[in-house]
Formats: C-alpha cells, sequence, structure tokens
C-alpha cells in the first residue's frame, strides 16, 4: 500500500484546504494518509472552524476584483471581506466547505496528528480539537513519514 504523509502548518482558509483535498484524494486513491498538524495547522482541528480567514495582507498572488494598493489591505475589515468573498466564490464553484472535505477525511481512514509540543506551547486542550485526533511529536510523525511514497509540506 503506497503512504502519504502531509505537514499542516498553517490556519488560516487558503492553506487548509491543500492539506484536506489532497489528503482525502489519496485515501480515495488507497493511500495510507497521516496529517500532522503543527503550529497554526492546529487551528484546522477545532471544533468549529467558522473563524478560519484569509488575508489579503502579503498574499500578492490572491486575485481580488480590483487592484488593491496595500494599504488598502491594512484596513480594518479587509480581511473579513476577502474571507466571504472567498468563501462565496467557494460555494458558488461547488467546492466542499472545509467542514465537509474533513469530514470526508475521517470518513476514508486519513489519520490526523496533532503536535503535542505546540499544543502544549500554545495552552490548548484536547476538548478544543475535534474527536477522532492523535497527539505525537515530531518523532512520532517522522516514524510514519520516513517510510512514505509522498510528502509534503503545506
Amino acid at each position: 500500500m503506497k503512504k502519504m504523509a502531509i505537514i499542516a502548518t498553517k490556519g488560516t482558509l487558503d492553506m487548509a484546504y491543500p492539506p484536506f483535498i489532497l489528503g482525502s484524494t489519496a485515501a480515495a486513491l488507497g493511500y495510507e494518509v497521516q496529517i500532522f498538524f503543527t503550529f497554526y495547522g492546529l487551528q484546522l482541528l477545532r471544533k468549529d472552524l467558522s473563524d478560519v480567514k484569509i488575508s489579503p495582507l502579503a498574499n500578492p498572488a490572491m486575485p481580488m476584483p480590483v487592484p488593491m494598493p496595500v494599504f488598502v489591505q491594512m484596513l480594518p475589515g479587509m480581511e473579513t471581506m476577502a474571507t466571504m468573498m472567498m468563501k462565496d466564490k467557494l460555494k458558488k464553484k461547488g467546492v466542499a466547505s472545509l467542514e465537509e472535505l474533513r469530514s470526508l477525511c475521517l470518513e476514508a481512514d486519513v489519520k490526523f496528528v496533532a503536535c503535542q509540543m505546540t499544543v502544549d506551547l500554545f495552552d490548548f486542550e484536547k476538548s478544543d480539537f475535534i474527536d477522532n485526533v492523535e497527539y505525537g511529536g515530531a518523532a512520532t510523525f517522522l516514524e510514519f513519514a520516513g517510510d512514505t511514497d509522498i510528502c509534503l509540506f503545506v
């Protein structure tokens, strides 16, 4: 059986989709998949994903309806507006929500591993996260990742 390891380090809307899409797709193709959530990637394991936002600031590749100078992107409310626009676009294009993709991963037996060091660092409680999450350090994850066909860092 082929194996895939993904390291999820970001908790923004635009960076939340790749680990869930790649993980669920690989699992559907018969891969054994583990996603290691560390640092800000831990946000993707929280029970409520409604706070996951996208920032137009320092994201020069983000297509905007009209060109916007950086100082406009810093204005209050721009992050909320960009998030709303992105979620609306995803919905209109028929892209599954983060919650749906995360559930799809779990149904396909994708293993979610939360970095215990980061959980401790940010004073998270296990009750902050969804069920079906395992906790381990880098060594635990590397034991799996060292024997994979594909290893991705997102």
